[in-house]
């Protein structure tokens, strides 16, 4: 290992952005004097990442909206390879974003750069061609999802299951009356935590009917809205400015976590938020809504039973799901009345998330120390060991930084 290792990190959305500054921090831990650089957001840039490129600035989603913004997009992704063929990093580790993360992948593989792959792409779901990408362009593929191991090794590509790093976190510790006081909410009512998405384009599509399902649920509850840390100041105001004259019961918050915890029951859209709400365990539903060029492509390509990630790791139906046409402000108040007021359900739900939380846990996986390692712990062991066992040299001079 060279004395002071140089990672590759491409993280482009909230959720991956998480993960990389706290494997920034990890990794930090056992190389001290590693030095980062890549795509990721503000987190990342203050735990140490210089940004080539910020992930606020490529961020979109849907097909129809890829093709908007492709030209910029373009732009920054060969920002980004002339940063790795000028800087020749000792291994990258590429999180989620597939789009943009498979094609660096290529480009690493090309000039003999080791490459991680950390939170698969969905390719058990759709675009099942690119595990020929993965085979070709990435050394390691390290999953968050059970299933998604047998996947891989289905297809002759070296995967290791290393827990979700969301199964690590700790539940939030702020007290239900202290998070009132902050937010000047009333204790005594029920809480309904409306989670619509961590990128502009999925909250313009999915928030408008949470607002207007909030209106007509017609009952005495406080609702909580949660925004994720990686928007911009104007988008922020711009939501505030949607939800005041919609419903003077919406709250904006900064935390979603304690929103989904304190809360009677959630909406949330499907992503990893869904994820955070099974761990956490308060009975919610999932909703989405894409644009009709989008939705119309993806069912023709995407072959699974379910879109929430919680019912495919349950392989069955644990949460109401509501997606495009189904999902209407009625059928939202519909399923909220029944989380709220029916116990019957919501102990079997409480239960089925209970077990769901289970299979996302690496039990069996001890540390020195005899404590189990997180995810986050493992990815930055497997990353280290990995730069210590190359060999490579770099297929061009390094530059100066």
């Amino acid at each position: 290992m060279t004395s002071t290792p140089r990672i590759f990190l491409s993280a482009g959305e909230a959720s991956g952005e998480h993960y990389g500054t706290s494997l920034i921090h990890a990794i930090r831990k056992l190389v001290p004097q590693a030095t980062f650089f890549g795509l990721g957001g503000e987190r990342m840039e203050a735990a140490g990442l210089r940004r080539i490129v910020r992930a606020e600035d490529v961020a979109v989603m849907g097909i129809t909206e890829v093709i908007r913004h492709m030209p910029r997009i373009y732009g920054e992704y060969r920002r980004l390879k002339r940063s790795i063929r000028e800087k020749q990093p000792d291994i990258a580790v590429l999180i989620d974003f597939p789009d943009v993360n498979l094609s660096l992948a290529r480009e690493l593989h090309r000039l003999h750069i080791p490459v991680i792959f950390f939170v698969s792409p969905q390719l058990w779901a759709w675009k099942k061609h690119r595990i020929h990408q993965v085979k070709r362009h990435v050394d390691r593929m390290l999953v968050i999802f059970p299933f998604e191991e047998d996947f891989y090794h289905g297809h002759n590509v070296f995967a290791t299951f290393v827990g979700h790093p969301l199964a690590d976190l700790p539940l939030p510790e702020v007290s239900r009356a202290d998070f009132a006081k902050k937010y000047d909410l009333a204790p005594s009512k029920y809480w309904i935590a409306l989670l619509p998405g961590s990128r502009e384009r999925e909250i313009d599509l999915n928030l408008p009917a949470m607002i207007e399902a909030a209106g007509q649920l017609g009952e005495d509850v406080e609702f909580l809205l949660p925004l994720a840390p990686m928007l911009s100041s104007h988008y922020k105001a711009r939501v505030a400015e949607m939800v005041k004259p919609a419903s003077p019961h919406i709250t904006l918050v900064d935390d979603a976590r304690a929103a989904l915890f304190h809360a009677r029951a959630s909406v949330v859209a499907s992503g990893t938020a869904t994820v955070e709400a099974a761990l956490i365990g308060t009975p919610f539903l999932v909703v989405y809504r894409i644009s009709g060029l989008s939705y119309a492509v993806a069912k023709r390509v995407v072959k699974v039973p379910f879109v929430a990630m919680v019912n495919l790791i349950a392989n069955r139906k644990v949460v109401p799901e509501l997606i495009q046409g189904d999902f209407t402000p009625a059928n939202v108040v519909l399923l909220l009345r029944r989380l709220i007021h029916d116990e019957n359900d919501r102990k079997q739900m409480i239960e089925d998330l209970r077990q769901v939380a289970a299979l996302l846990h690496i039990e069996n996986v001890k540390s020195e120390s005899s404590t189990r390692k997180s995810a986050i712990t493992r990815v930055a062991e497997i990353t280290v060991d990995l730069i210590s066992k190359s060999d490579r040299k770099p297929s061009i001079p390094r530059l100066s930084s």
